[in-house]
Order: C-alpha cells, then structure tokens, then sequence
C-alpha cells in the first residue's frame, strides 16, 4: 500500500546521494528536514518531549532553587529573572505575572531547602532531572551506555554549579558593557543607538543558542563533533525563535482559549510551551545526530542492525585498533572513541563488546578504556570469529532444534572457514600493513 511512498524516501535519502546537479545538492539538503519531519510524526520525540516536560514541572522549583543560591551568593540575582523572563516570553501579558510567581516561590523555598536533608534532596533532585535529559538525548544518539554513577555526579553536579556561574559573569560583563562610556555614546549616536537596540534583541537567542549547542556537545555519552553540535544549536534556537513568535500571537489572539479555561488558561498554555520548548531541544538534538552520521537518515528511529559480515568486520577492526595499539603502549580506547573511528553509533557496537568481553578477549580498565583480554599472541582469530557469529542480543539465547543434514553441511562450512585462520593470532593481524 505504501510502496510508492517507500520509493520516494529510497529516492530522496539514498537516490539523492549520487545525484548531480542542480537537483542533487537541493535534495541532499532536503533530506534533513524530510527526516526530522518523518521522526517527529512517528511519535517517540514527541513521547520522549512529553515525558521531559512533566518532569520539568516537577523539578523545576529544586532547579530554581539551587541556581538562585548560586546567583545570590554571586550577587547576580537578577539573572535567574532574566532567563524566565524570556523564556516565559511566549506566554504574552502572563508572563510577568508567572515570573514574578516562580521567583516569590523559589524565594520562599529557598531557606527551608537548604538544610542538609534538604540539601541532598535538592542535589539528587537536580542530578536524576539532569540523568532523565541525558537518557533522552542518548535516546535520539543511538547510544545505551549511560556514564556510570560516579561520572554522572561529578558531571552533573559541576555543570550545576559552573552553569549559574558562567550565566552570572556574562550577564554581569553584559550589565557593565551598557552602562559604559563607549555605550552611552552608541546610544547618542542614533543608526549605532538603532544598532545597539536590535542586539539586545537577538542576544536572548544568541545565549539559547549558545546553551543548546553546550547540551548537544556535553549531554549525549558519546563524541559529538562541534560541527554537529553548533548546526543542531542554531537550528534549533531559530525554530525556538520562530515558534515563539507563533506561540505569542496565537495567545493574544486566542481569547476563546481564556473564556473556556479561565485562571487555569495560564497554566495549559505554560505547559503547552514546555512541552514545545522540549520538543524543539529535542529535534535539534536528532539533527546533530543526522549531521554526523547522515547515513542514519533513512532509517531514522527503526532498528538497526548489523549483518552477520558486518559484526565479524566490526570484531575485527576493535580487536586490531585495541591490540595494536597496546603493544605499543597505548591504552585510550574507549567505547564511544571506537564507536566514532568506525563511523557507527554506539548502540550497534555495544552489544559487540560486551561479547568480546564475555569471552574474555577483552577487559575493561576502570576509566572505561579496553585492552585484550590476554597476551595478543595467545589471542587466535579464529576464536575473535567464533565469538562474534554466535553473539545474541537477548539475556538467553533460542535453542534450536537441529535438522541432520543441515548440521552437518554447517559443521563442514565451519571446519572450512577455519582452514585460513589456523595459527593466525591478534598479534599476526596487527602485524600487517
């Protein structure tokens, strides 16, 4: 029924590569929203955009809190305003009003939470807040291996604290720079005074931008190139600008909204932003991932999976770079380095290492780095082969029942691909140009 559709995607994501142009270059481009477009109708970001939001509200007095005892101290407690401000700014003439509201609550919340019971709450309830955006955006990166637990707090926790720090020395830099001499006198001069007014303008999203391009880079548990990170970030806090604007409009002419619902219309449509401002994040993240890997565009959120030949190559390639180069004295290869040399996402080469691992030709250090298992001589390829045609995905693996004839043409098949592996170690392999 829908092959015609499946052709015009077989066109556009993979016809499209070799195409010359004119054409060729437009539709390339095209495939990225086309793939975003496609993902977000398939429903798992807009779940994953639902799920943060709800979250969001729960959490979002703790995180308040702990970012106005950091600003406070500082003496930059104007900041935490400036950020609701404009993120609230969407909501129209209730957005004072739902500023003013946070600020009056984390006020008062302040001082009964920062007792040490109330302390560790506050710190674990930002840590599984932050642990939930990163479940989310390994989600849309293909990776499932979350940082362990040690890595998680000092991560986290030295982006709560440095976060509200860095956000005060700019806003401070930025406070002092207007009211400076050379300011006062762009603002005397009236196209510099009109130049000055629109940068104020765009600076709210410059800094949105800013701190999406930081969430993509730093949140995902794998190497995100800059490239990736900045396109996915400027994206994103241009759609965040746009849908702003749109949002606005359709709240102050919305009036049959404020009829139905009345005193709760402020809350619907405050929860409608953040499911939005979610939502977007969460594209722009799905786009940094498309522009590292855009081989992943056809495929979007179906499961992948590697070919028999394919995992055998994979085996062998680890087991070359890990041995290589611990004989030479090298020990630096991790999960997310490997994932990034072979151009694949790490959920595709977990499953890999992990039976590697089982058998014992790999070990894991405890900065996560892998080295063989044994001396890389001792290590047979055949075994490396034999390990990774009998992989499963699942905790138990199917047994099947064994038909005579078909064992035994397996065993001979076996026996023969065996033949130009006899006596060929990890340390042969490695040896080789």
């Amino acid at each position: 029924m829908f092959s015609w559709f499946e052709k015009l995607e077989d066109r556009l994501f993979t016809g499209s590569r070799a195409m010359p142009p004119p054409w060729g270059p437009v539709l390339r481009v095209v495939r990225y929203p086309a793939a975003l477009l496609r993902d977000w109708l398939q429903g798992e970001i807009s779940v994953q955009a639902m799920s943060l939001a709800y979250t969001t509200l729960l959490s979002i007095v703790p995180l308040m809190v702990f970012s106005f005892s950091i600003l406070k101290g500082l003496g930059a407690r104007g900041g935490l305003r400036f950020i609701l401000d404009h993120f609230f700014q969407p909501l129209g003439a209730s957005s004072e009003q739902l500023t003013a509201s946070v600020l009056q609550f984390v006020g008062n919340m302040s001082g009964l939470l920062l007792g040490t019971l109330g302390l560790a709450f506050l710190v674990y309830t930002v840590i599984t807040t932050i642990e939930k955006v990163e479940k989310s955006f390994n989600f849309l990166w293909r990776v499932d291996q979350r940082r362990n637990f040690a890595r998680r707090f000092t991560e986290y926790l030295s982006v709560m604290i440095l976060g509200p720090i860095l956000l005060a020395v700019v806003l401070g830099l930025l406070a002092s720079a207007e009211s400076s001499p050379f300011a006062l006198w762009l603002d005397a001069v009236k196209p510099l005074a009109w130049l000055m007014g629109g940068t104020g303008k765009v600076l709210p999203y410059l800094i949105v931008t800013a701190i999406f391009t930081f969430m993509y880079a730093f949140i995902p548990n794998t190497k995100v190139a800059l490239r990736a990170a900045l396109i996915g970030g400027i994206s994103a806090g241009l759609i965040w600008a746009l849908v702003g604007k749109v949002f606005t409009a359709f709240i102050v002419y919305s009036s049959t909204l404020v009829a139905v619902y009345t005193g709760f219309a402020i809350v619907l449509t405050t929860l409608i932003w953040v499911y939005l401002s979610w939502l977007i994040l969460l594209i722009g993240a799905q786009l940094s991932f498309y522009v590292q890997f855009p081989q992943y565009l056809r495929h979007g959120q179906a499961r992948i999976e590697l070919t028999g030949r394919d995992r055998e190559q994979v085996a062998l390639s680890v087991m070359y770079l890990i041995g290589r180069d611990h004989a030479a004295g090298e020990i630096h290869w991790t999960a997310n380095a490997l994932a990034s040399e072979l151009d694949i996402p790490s959920i595709l080469l977990a499953p890999i290492l992990n039976c590697l691992e089982k058998a014992g030709l790999l070990v894991m250090t405890e900065e996560q780095r892998f080295v063989p298992g044994r001396d890389i001589a001792a290590i047979q390829l055949a075994e490396v082969f034999d390990t990774v045609r009998t992989l499963y995905s699942g905790r138990l693996a199917v047994g099947i029942r064994g038909i005579a004839p078909a064992l035994a043409l397996l065993r001979e098949v076996e026996a023969a691909m065996r033949l130009p592996l006899r006596h060929l170690s990890l340390k042969d392999l490695t040896l080789r140009d």
